[in-house]
């Protein structure tokens, strides 16, 4: 199965990682022993690109960096996985998130904003957009979402939405009344619930990490139980899940887009760093195992 024919523009964060992996997470006043250190390119809108890259897809990503070292890095790895950047460049500092992991592979995540949100709208040439088959937001500016989408619904291509964490204290209204996928994980699909948000959608897929997805889509409902695998960082499993589940359904049914979604995220769980070039090789050759029984 190939994606080769699927073109999809991106747009959202594009960060630079510096991973810590460490003995357990530490409480208030706590102490824990770093075991391994390394850094790589991240954010939800780049890790999405780069997994659709890995599976064939034609991803465009729209974002910003800064004019530094980390902007530099994160632009070269991205070309280097065969993404096609529209990235604006500013004066200010390349946004770096730390990524503190444990042992479990569960995370928790500290960083500065830098200049992940300084691109708009405007940026991303009406002629890309058009020649798109779909369009996908992550956490960005409200503002800068709605108007992404509205521009895509205008031409026709399809839209979908990952809001990502910060769901609750920002106003994306705009952008998913005009969003035909949304993706988010069980706390944020209980925000939107409660806030009527989810009915303005055609489509709500809620990820649940080693428990599988769930895909509403209408008066159905199709889950996947996901695949038993040891995990050694979640960082960006969700995002190789989007991706996957992105491929897939532009040419089967919710059943298979939810397995091979489920099946990028795991790979993605057992690799260290955010960000993972999934193949369909190790994609079929997880899908042959089966899913988990748990």
């Amino acid at each position: 199965m190939s994606g080769e024919l699927l073109r999809v523009v991106c747009a959202g964060h594009v960060n630079w990682d510096v991973t810590l992996r460490v003995d357990r997470l530490p409480g208030p006043d706590g102490e824990a022993c770093i075991d391994e250190q390394y850094q790589s390119g991240g954010g939800s809108a780049s890790n999405v690109a780069v997994a659709l890259a890995g599976l064939g897809a034609s991803p465009l990503l729209l974002g910003s960096v800064g004019r530094d070292e980390h902007g530099w890095l994160a632009r070269r790895e991205l070309e280097d996985a065969g993404v096609e950047t529209a990235l604006v460049e500013t004066d200010g500092e390349t946004a770096v998130k730390y990524l503190i992991v444990d042992e479990s592979g569960e995370l928790m995540v500290f960083g500065n904003e830098g200049t992940n949100e300084a691109y708009e709208a405007s940026d991303l040439p009406a002629r890309r957009l058009a020649q798109a088959d779909h369009l996908h937001l992550t956490s960005q500016r409200p503002s800068t979402a709605a108007d992404l989408a509205r521009a895509a619904t205008e031409e026709g291509v399809s839209v979908s939405f990952d809001p990502g964490r910060r769901l609750a204290d920002r106003d994306y209204s705009g952008t998913i009344r005009r969003t035909d996928l949304l993706f988010c994980n069980e706390q944020e699909a209980t925000v939107l619930r409660e806030s009527g948000l989810a009915d303005a959608v055609s489509t709500l897929v809620v990820k649940r990490g080693s428990g599988g997805a769930t895909a509403v889509d209408g008066d159905r409902e199709v889950s996947h139980p996901g695949f038993a695998v040891d995990p050694v960082d979640t960082t960006g499993a969700g995002d190789a899940f989007t991706a996957g589940f992105l491929v897939a359904r532009e040419n089967a049914a919710l059943e298979r887009a939810l397995a091979v979604g489920n099946a990028c995220g795991a790979l993605a769980a057992r690799t260290p760093g955010a960000r993972m070039q999934v193949t369909w090789r190790d994609v079929d050759a997880l899908l042959d195992i089966g899913p988990s029984n748990g």
